[in-house]
């Protein structure tokens, strides 16, 4: 008899102990996942579509810089160049500031730390040739080199850098998605072996009180059902650890962070856009395919089955008014339909609503450019598309992409929080029931001592 209590006793405490270590693993592996996510996923995701939008907006600038500098049959556009020299610093800078974030991001993976020297490599280059072409610019007799020097920077930059930026973000969402897969999988298993371990020492518990009530005649034991208690309330805790852990993770991946992306890659989109616009009135010569960029850019942010530029506003329109009379009708995909089928925190509908807004004016803008590019005012179609006057042209892509960033802040701060959340609840929730579990163990033993006192 006292042989068999002492066995379920020491099945008790091993079974205890198993459990808390899974707790504890539990712990580090959770802990893990949320420094793989916060410290090197979301970073290295974020910081290659800021690389994206800020190459898009250099180039954007250097375009504007030499439409403002005069020449080519246009006059001096003085308040425009230097706002566009203001713009290129700011841009160039952001770069330099992603290359750092991206490069601290990749420390230990040798292929994206190698991708990233190759990247400033080529970058250099092109900051060379848009300062030659810059600097040829301010000599009436060069203008057609500094045309030529940046069509070479701009042909560098799609062909080469914005394409690796792109891969960039890519390869590291992907590592972010399979990081997020495989912590839900191991929730999933921790979550079977807590149920497992935990019914086991349940049942080894009842066992030990079934075993009193045969061979001592007792009907309770207070120690045992207290021990019994902090047993069910630490498997409790654990499962709602896990379940937090679940929860907090898919929100910051799947509602918010999911959103993040496709709205920084459309923020991204709609610089090398309006780049597009600067392009097409710089370079006569490559008009056609400019025009053709824009046209592809605008589908990708929101897609408008069989729209051309000539259809795309009257379309836009008719999609807009018929989600505003029923939100379920969504007549649109892209980056912006990505988004209205993601709408999940307070205050994001509203957000969307104004950024799609926005971009529709943008949208509206740029067919006036065309139209005056037409008409044969080139002079006017330069000052509207790069004017910051309110009712011109970069006035009201800076309203959208105000619009767009208080969108991208939104999802932002909710997978902030979402990741605090997660890692809160790690701490407390199985600290707690660490404690709970060595309380169950020691009362067994507490339970049984004067049983086996007996025995003595």
């Amino acid at each position: 008899m006292p042989a068999r209590l002492r066995l379920l006793r020491g099945v008790v405490i091993a079974l205890a102990a198993a459990v808390a270590a899974l707790l504890l693993a539990i712990g580090l592996t959770a802990s893990g996942a949320w420094d793989g996510i916060g410290h090197r996923a979301a970073p290295r995701v974020t910081g290659a579509d800021g690389l994206y939008f800020a190459l898009n907006d250099m180039d954007a600038q250097a375009a504007n810089l030499l439409l403002s500098s005069g020449g080519r049959g246009l006059a001096p556009m003085a308040p425009q160049h230097t706002a566009a020299q203001t713009e290129y610093g700011t841009a160039r800078h952001q770069v330099s500031q992603d290359l750092l974030t991206l490069a601290a991001a990749a420390q230990g993976d040798a292929r994206a730390s190698q991708t990233i020297v190759g990247f400033d490599d080529g970058f250099a280059r092109y900051q060379e040739l848009v300062g030659r072409s810059l600097e040829n610019d301010l000599h009436p007799e060069e203008k057609a080199n500094a045309l030529a020097d940046y069509r070479t920077a701009t042909d560098l930059l799609r062909q080469t850098l914005l394409p690796a930026a792109l891969q960039l973000g890519q390869a590291n969402d992907g590592a972010f998605e399979d990081t997020y897969r495989g912590a839900r999988s191991d929730i999933s298993a921790e979550l079977t072996a807590l149920l497992v371990l935990g019914g086991l020492l349940l049942a080894a518990v009842l066992a030990v009180q079934a075993a009193l009530v045969r061979d001592f005649r007792r009907l309770l034991s207070p120690a045992l059902a207290a021990a019994t208690v902090c047993l069910v309330a630490a498997c409790a805790l654990g499962w709602s650890v896990l379940a937090t852990q679940s929860h907090d993770l898919r929100v910051a991946r799947r509602d918010a962070f999911d959103s993040v992306v496709a709205l920084s890659q459309a923020r991204a989109l709609s610089y090398d856009a309006n780049a597009d616009e600067s392009r097409y009135l710089l370079d006569p010569q490559r008009r056609g395919t400019y025009e053709q960029s824009f046209e592809d850019i605008s589908q990708r942010l929101l897609t408008l089955p069989d729209a051309a530029l000539d259809t795309y506003d009257g379309q836009l329109s008719d999609a807009l008014s018929a989600y505003r009379h029923d939100h379920t009708d969504l007549r649109f995909t892209g980056y912006f339909g990505d988004e209205f089928r993601n709408i999940t925190f307070p205050g994001e509908r509203a957000a969307a609503e104004s950024a799609v807004d926005a971009y529709a004016r943008y949208e509206a803008d740029d067919r006036t450019i065309r139209a005056l590019v037409r008409e044969g005012r080139m002079q006017d179609a330069a000052e509207f598309c790069i004017g910051w006057d309110t009712d011109e042209s970069n006035h009201h892509f800076g309203e959208y992409d105000v619009a767009l960033k208080k969108l991208i802040a939104i999802n932002d701060r909710a997978y902030g929080r979402a990741v605090g959340s997660g890692r809160g609840a790690l701490t407390g929730g199985l600290v707690g029931a660490g404690g709970l579990l060595a309380g169950a163990a020691t009362l067994t033993v507490l339970g049984l001592r004067p049983r086996l006192a007996e025995f003595a």
